[in-house]
C-alpha cells in the first residue's frame, strides 16, 4: 500500500468515547480476545497486555490516514477487532482467514507487513520522511516492544530518526521483556510529575514565553542544562533524548485516560518523541499473567482454565533439546546459543543443566552467528539454534565470520519448510536455497527423530566447518520413522518407471504418492537426501538412468532449490530425464494449516503422484 494522500472511509468512533466507556471496552476486548484465540490459537499474551495501549491510540490516532507500524505485530489483535475485523476473528490464522499480523492488502489500517522484530522504527522513519519529502500530512507512529529492543536494528533505526528532527512518534511497550528503569522509586516519582497535564502545559507556555527574548532565552538555557542534568542522574531511558527524541514516561499502560492524554500531547509535537509505556504481558487473563512466556503462542485451550485442549507430544524441538543435552555431557565445549527463543528451539533444560554453557543474546540473530564464530574460533563448539525464517538475518555473519575462516559453528535449523498457521512472514521455505550459496557449508536434513539424532551427533563431533541440520516444525511423519541418515542419500524403494527425490518429512508424502502409483501399475524409485550442500548426485543420476522420469518434491521456493541444482547437475551430466519440480513456487505461501497448503502446491501425496501421473503421460 502507497502513503495514502485521501481520507479513507472511516469514522474514527472511539475519539467521542468517555473514559468510563473506553474501560468498558478494553474489558470487552479482553474477553474476546481470550475466546478467539481459545478456539483458533495465536499470540495470547502478548495482546492481552496492549490492550489499553490500543485502545488509546485508536482514541487520538485515525490508522486509515496515520500511519501505526507495528513491530513482529502479534500484539495486533485488538487492532484488528477495532478496525471492522470483528466478525472474522474467528478465522484468525485459519486457511483463506484472517492473518495473524499486520497484512496491508487485508485493510487499509494496516500500515505495513510484520512479522520479524526490531525493525518498526526504521520503516516508520521511512514513511515519515517519504510523507515531509511529497509535503503530505498525516502521523506517523511505531510501536515496539516484546523484546524488540534486544535487536540492533531498533537501535539503528532510533539513531536516525532521533536525528531527523520531523514528526515520528516511537512506543515503546515495555513489559519486562525488554528495558526497567534504572533508579526505581525516585525515577517512577520525578516521571509522574513530568508527565502530569499542568506540568506539560507550563513547559509548553514556559518555553515560548523565554524564547520571545534574549535575557529569556538566557535564562532558558541555563534552566534547561539544570533539568538535563538532573534527569541524566535519575531518570531512566536518559539514552533517547541523547539520540534526540523527546522523552516521556515511564506511563502506565493500562490507565486509559491517562494513555490517552499523553498520546494527545505527544500527537501535537512536531519532533522525535518517544513514549515508555509500561505494561503487564497477559494483562487480565490469570493463567497468561502467571506464565506470559507460555501463553506468548498457544495452541486452542479452555478460556476457562488455560489448560490447552490437547497435549502435544515430541517435536523435533523437543528431541533436539534433549539430545544435545546427552551430547553436551559428553563434551564440556558444547554449548547453546539462542535468539530470544529458549523455549521454541527446546533448549529450557539446556539451559537449566548447562547455566554456563547457555547463551541467550536476545532478538539479534547476526549477533548470535557472529559470537558463535568467536567462540568456534577458540576451540568451543556453539550450537546456535534457530527458526529458519529467522535465520536469513545471519546471512553476512555466516559468511563473513563464519565460512571464510571454515569455523565449526553448527545451526540447528528449526520450523524448515512450510509452518503453518503464520503464514508468509514465518514460513522455512528459503534455507535451503540461501545455506547452499555459502562456501564450505554443509546441510543435513533429518526425516524422523532417530535421524535428527544420528545427524546431530554428527554435526558436532565427526564434521568440521559450519554445519547447518535442518528440521520441520511439530512431529515426524508416520510412514519413515528410519535410523539412516549416514550417507548423503539413501534409496527407499526400488522402481523402474519414475525417481521420485525428497528429503525431511517431506518424504512421508512421497512414500503416500509411491502407494498411490503402485495402485495404478507405477513402480516409483524413491531416493531419500541426506544431504543438501554439498549436493552428492550419484544416486540420483543412476536411478533417472534406469527410469528416464525425475520428480522433485521440497517444501522450498522455486528459485535455488535442490531441484533446480540436481536438474542443473544432470545436464552436466549428460541426463535430459522428463523433469518436474515439485515446490513452493516463485512467490510466499499464505499462512493456513500445513496440509491444505500442500494439498494447494500439489505437495501432498495426491497432489505428487498426480503429477507423476502427468509426467508419464497416464494423467
Amino acid at each position: 500500500m502507497t502513503t495514502p494522500n485521501v481520507k479513507a472511509q472511516y469514522e474514527p468512533v472511539l475519539s467521542r468515547l468517555t473514559d468510563q466507556e473506553g474501560e468498558a471496552l478494553c474489558a470487552r476486548l479482553r474477553r474476546e480476545l481470550v475466546e478467539d484465540v481459545s478456539k483458533t490459537g495465536g499470540h495470547l499474551a502478548s495482546n492481552l497486555g496492549a490492550v489499553e495501549l490500543t485502545v488509546a491510540l485508536h482514541r487520538v490516532f485515525d490508522t486509515s490516514v496515520d500511519r501505526l507500524v507495528f513491530d513482529v505485530g502479534h500484539q495486533c489483535y485488538a487492532h484488528k477487532l477495532l478496525t471492522g475485523r470483528r466478525e472474522e476473528m474467528s478465522t484468525l490464522r485459519q486457511y483463506g482467514g484472517l492473518a495473524g499480523f499486520p497484512k496491508p492488502s487485508e485493510s487499509v489500517h494496516d500500515a505495513f507487513i510484520a512479522g520479524h522484530a526490531s525493525n518498526s522504527v526504521a520503516v516508520a522513519l521511512g514513511m515519515a520522511r517519504a510523507r515531509d519529502m511529497l509535503g503530505e500530512d498525516y502521523k506517523v507512529i511505531a510501536l515496539l516492544g516484546d523484546g524488540a529492543l534486544t535487536g540492533g536494528l531498533a537501535y539503528e533505526g532510533l539513531s536516525n530518526a532521533g536525528e531527523c528532527g520531523r514528526q515520528i512518534l516511537v512506543i515503546l511497550n515495555d513489559n519486562g521483556m525488554s528495558i526497567t528503569p534504572n533508579v526505581g522509586g525516585v525515577a517512577e516519582h520525578l516521571a509522574k510529575q513530568r508527565l502530569k497535564p499542568q506540568y506539560l502545559t507550563f513547559k509548553k507556555h514556559y518555553r515560548r514565553i523565554m524564547n520571545a527574548s534574549a535575557p529569556g532565552r538566557a535564562v532558558y538555557r541555563v534552566t534547561h542544562r539544570l533539568k538535563q542534568a538532573l534527569k541524566q542522574a535519575v531518570l531512566p531511558c536518559s539514552m533517547f533524548e541523547d539520540m534526540g527524541f523527546r522523552y516521556l514516561g515511564p506511563v502506565n499502560g493500562h490507565n486509559l485516560s491517562f494513555l490517552t492524554k499523553i498520546l494527545r500531547y505527544a500527537k501535537d509535537m512536531d519532533e522525535p518523541v518517544l513514549l515508555h509505556v509500561k505494561t503487564v504481558k497477559g494483562k487480565g487473563f490469570l493463567p497468561a499473567e502467571e506464565n506470559p512466556d507460555a501463553f506468548h503462542g498457544v495452541s486452542p485451550f479452555d478460556p476457562l482454565t488455560g489448560k490447552a485442549n490437547k497435549e502435544g507430544g515430541d517435536s523435533f524441538s523437543t528431541v533436539f533439546g534433549r539430545t544435545l543435552v546427552r551430547l553436551a555431557g559428553q563434551d564440556r565445549r558444547v554449548c547453546a546459543i539462542t535468539a530470544a527463543m529458549t523455549g521454541g528451539t527446546g533448549l529450557e533444560k539446556f539451559s537449566q543443566i548447562f547455566p554456563d554453557r547457555f547463551f541467550d543474546v536476545g532478538i539479534a540473530e547476526g549477533c548470535a552467528a557472529s559470537m558463535a564464530a568467536g567462540m568456534a574460533k577458540q576451540g568451543a563448539i556453539p550450537v546456535f539454534a534457530v527458526y529458519s525464517t529467522f535465520l536469513q538475518r545471519s546471512y553476512d555473519m555466516l559468511l563473513h565470520d563464519a565460512a571464510i575462516d571454515n569455523l565449526h559453528v553448527v545451526l540447528c535449523v528449526d520450523r524448515a519448510g512450510l509452518v503453518g498457521d503464520d503464514g508468509e512472514t514465518h514460513h522455512g521455505i528459503f534455507d535451503a536455497a540461501y545455506l547452499d550459496t555459502i562456501p564450505n557449508m554443509t546441510v543435513l536434513a533429518p526425516a524422523s527423530f532417530a535421524e535428527l539424532e544420528v545427524m546431530l551427533e554428527r554435526a558436532l563431533f565427526r564434521m568440521g566447518g559450519p554445519v547447518a541440520v535442518r528440521y520441520p516444525r511439530g512431529g515426524e511423519g508416520r510412514r519413515y520413522l528410519g535410523t539412516g541418515g549416514e550417507g548423503p542419500a539413501s534409496v527407499l524403494r526400488q522402481g523402474g518407471d519414475v525417481t521420485l527425490v525428497s528429503y525431511g518429512t517431506e518424504i512421508n508424502d512421497v512414500l503416500e504418492a509411491s502407494e498411490l502409483l503402485e495402485s495404478q501399475g507405477i513402480q516409483a524409485e524413491i531416493v531419500k537426501l541426506n544431504q543438501l550442500t554439498p549436493l552428492v548426485p550419484e544416486l540420483v543420476e543412476q536411478s533417472v538412468r534406469k527410469t528416464g522420469a525425475l520428480v522433485v518434491v521440497e517444501e522450498q521456493g522455486a528459485r535455488g532449490c535442490v531441484g533446480q541444482r540436481l536438474a542443473a547437475s544432470l545436464a552436466l551430466a549428460g541426463l535430459a530425464p522428463k523433469t518436474v519440480l515439485l515446490n513452493c513456487g516463485d512467490g510466499f505461501v499464505p499462512h493456513g494449516a500445513a496440509p491444505l497448503l500442500k494439498r494447494d502446491l500439489s505437495l501432498d501425496g495426491a497432489g505428487v503422484a498426480k503429477k507423476v501421473m502427468e509426467v508419464l503421460g497416464r494423467g
